[in-house]
């Protein structure tokens, strides 16, 4: 009797397993994520934005402690494709950024702003910002840095 249930088991555990291989998903906004590199090589037709900077570093050269200061990034869109930025992201709770939450036509533009908070810093600063989008590449930083004084 167990020999059966066991046997019964295992074919039910591989019938749902083939069908679960063969099923076709629906695509949920995937394909603003194309990729046109593959091992195969490059795809020029595939449509991807490009986030292009005027600059990607900036110097805000010598501050006081406790300053509050931020800076705009500018960018375009010099892909093809619709550019939907997803987020930014500091290497410190100092370094905050704002960025366009609604999706960037080609050849539009825009702004990330980046704020830096020097309280509690002394000397040498430097901070990243990671903008992640569906552009191709898919991570690009900016840096800022500044020297804090008292």
């Amino acid at each position: 009797m167990k020999m059966k249930l066991r046997f019964t088991i295992l074919l039910v555990c591989i019938a749902l397993l083939s069908a679960g291989c063969n099923s076709k998903t629906q695509n949920s906004g995937v394909d603003l994520i194309n990729n046109p590199n593959s091992a195969d090589g490059y795809d020029e037709n595939v449509k991807v934005p490009v986030i292009t900077f005027d600059q990607d570093k900036h110097d805000f050269g010598r501050l006081t402690a406790g300053e509050n200061i931020a800076y705009s990034f500018h960018f375009r869109n010099t892909g093809n494709a619709d550019l939907i930025i997803s987020g930014c992201s500091a290497t410190c709770g100092c370094t905050v950024a704002d960025y366009p939450h609604s999706r960037i036509a080609p050849g539009g533009e825009g702004y990330i702003t980046v704020s830096f908070r020097s309280a509690g810093k002394s000397g040498q600063q430097y901070q990243e910002v990671t903008v992640m989008s569906n552009a191709q590449p898919s991570r690009n930083k900016l840096i800022i840095t500044a020297q804090v004084g008292f």
